[in-house]
């Protein structure tokens, strides 16, 4: 039997944006239903490297079909100016639930930007008003890319705002996609007033003010992922109807980190987890609601749901490079 050996080029080709979302919302249905096995994520701490590791493996059966594997990956901020080498990077193994055989071996960092843009559409398809048709992007990164190719899948984006503290950077995303929609730089509280904003950087002291944000705005916020970490003004998320993908890794690490630590915030607080609103038992956005936001810290099922929709198609087309790993006929 072959390993599929996957690198990003063949990830982001084999990655069919919608399929990804059917993916995770089918991952959100089993989270919600105990049909999961997804340990804390783990971090190995490299101070002296100022960077760390991050496993994070997981089992999910979906009904129709099942799935497992391990992410791993890293955040090294130095790399770029030291090593000329990306912040993030990731490796994702995909085994056969069944026999454990490693199916693929393929990049995670693409694949991480992939299931990461289909997760706030996911959220936006369930929280943001349904006519919603501007989207605004805190952050010029190539996160913003997949949040628009994802987010634009479930509803009618016609304008783009884009904002971030490299001109060039925001620049260079208007221009990649001036022939595809209204799209152009403008100021945080531009971005702040769209239909739908996704917040995208790894900042800790607040950059989104309250009086910006739209009366009815969907807000996506990405990019914390550690203590500490806190993109939104905390009255924001105190107006908001407030959904979250995973209680413990959100109160720890997520957006609503800062002022839950503070006491600003409590579970009477939080409307709920992705995968309730997903399967059913909560309701997702409703005529009355203000300000919605989505708490995202990423879960390893959402990598692993994503890995099964790039092996099977890339499988199923021949693409990649499949390689003898254990040598088992």
């Amino acid at each position: 039997m072959k390993t599929l050996l996957l690198n990003s080029a063949e990830v982001d080709k084999n990655a069919q944006i919608e399929k990804i979302i059917d993916a995770l919302e089918a991952a959100f249905r089993a989270y919600e239903r105990g049909d999961v096995e997804m340990p804390p994520k783990s971090y190995i701490d490299l101070p002296q490297y100022n960077g760390d590791f991050r496993s994070m493996p997981a089992y999910l059966d979906a009904g129709e079909w099942d799935a497992a594997g391990l992410k791993w990956v890293n955040v090294h901020p130095d790399n770029e100016d030291q090593f000329g080498m990306p912040t993030v990077m990731g490796t994702v193994v995909y085994s056969d639930p069944e026999t454990a055989f490693p199916l693929a071996v393929m990049d995670g960092t693409e694949l991480t930007k992939k299931r990461t843009g289909a997760a706030a559409a996911v959220a936006t398809d369930h929280l943001a008003i349904p006519d919603a048709r501007s989207l605004g992007l805190v952050g010029a990164g190539v996160q913003a890319v997949t949040q628009l190719e994802a987010i634009s899948t479930v509803r009618p984006i016609k304008e783009v705002v884009v904002t971030d503290v490299d001109e060039v950077a925001a620049a260079q995303f208007v221009d990649q996609f001036a022939g595809e929609f209204d799209v152009r730089a403008g100021s945080v509280a531009e971005v702040a007033g769209c239909d739908v904003v996704s917040t995208l950087t790894p900042v800790t002291d607040p950059i989104v003010p309250r009086d910006a944000v739209g009366e009815h705005t969907h807000i996506n916020s990405m990019g914390a992922d550690a203590a500490g970490k806190h993109e939104l003004e905390d009255e924001i998320l105190m107006d908001a109807k407030l959904t979250i993908d995973d209680y413990e890794q959100c109160t720890h690490s997520g957006e609503i980190n800062v002022p839950w630590s503070a006491g600003l915030l409590s579970d009477d607080d939080l409307h709920g987890e992705i995968g309730a609103i997903v399967g059913g038992s909560r309701e997702g956005r409703n005529p009355d609601d203000g300000i919605t936001v989505f708490d995202s810290t990423g879960l390893a099922i959402q990598d692993i749901a994503a890995a099964r929709v790039v092996f099977e198609y890339a499988d199923k087309n021949g693409n990649g490079y499949p390689f003898d790993l254990l040598g088992v006929a």
